[in-house]
């Protein structure tokens, strides 16, 4: 199969993975390409993948939208350290449930514990990446960004 089979089933992966996800309406915007550096403002989750494509999934955000997030699913407001963890948390069942998704297309994919990263950052390191802005109903925006490394 075609790397080009892999991304587009990895980005179909992740949007069907967020509705299933994300107790919220979700606007999802169509997915561009993106040169690197890739830059964070606030907090993100970093989750590589391994199988048939090699990369990474970085869920970016402000605190504001993981917290309200967090506070839709769990029905308490949720900061600080918590929040941190819910970041990675929330990042790990988006990327486990992808795997799940991606498996009914007959495609391999594994996970990485995740990564959370707060604050400004800067990533570079990625051969192709795409950046998947979604709008979420009475939440804010978040984008995922799909890495490729070249094999």
């Amino acid at each position: 199969m075609s790397s080009s089979y892999h991304v587009q089933t990895v980005l179909n992966g992740t949007i069907n993975s967020l509705k299933s996800v994300l107790p919220f309406e979700l606007n999802v915007q169509p997915p561009s390409l993106m040169a690197q550096p890739f830059e964070q403002d606030e907090i993100g989750v970093l989750i590589g993948m391994i199988g048939d494509i090699k990369g990474r999934i970085i869920i970016n955000s402000t605190e504001k939208v993981f917290g309200s997030i967090g506070q839709s699913m769990f029905g308490m407001a949720i900061e600080g350290e918590m929040l941190e963890s819910f970041t990675g948390e929330l990042g790990n069942m988006i990327a486990g449930n992808l795997c799940t998704i991606v498996e009914s297309s007959d495609m391999k994919l594994d996970i990485t514990p995740p990564t959370v990263m707060v604050g400004k950052t800067k990533f570079y390191g990625f051969t192709h990446a795409f950046k998947l802005p979604v709008q979420i109903d009475q939440a804010g925006t978040m984008n995922i960004l799909l890495t490729i490394d070249e094999e």
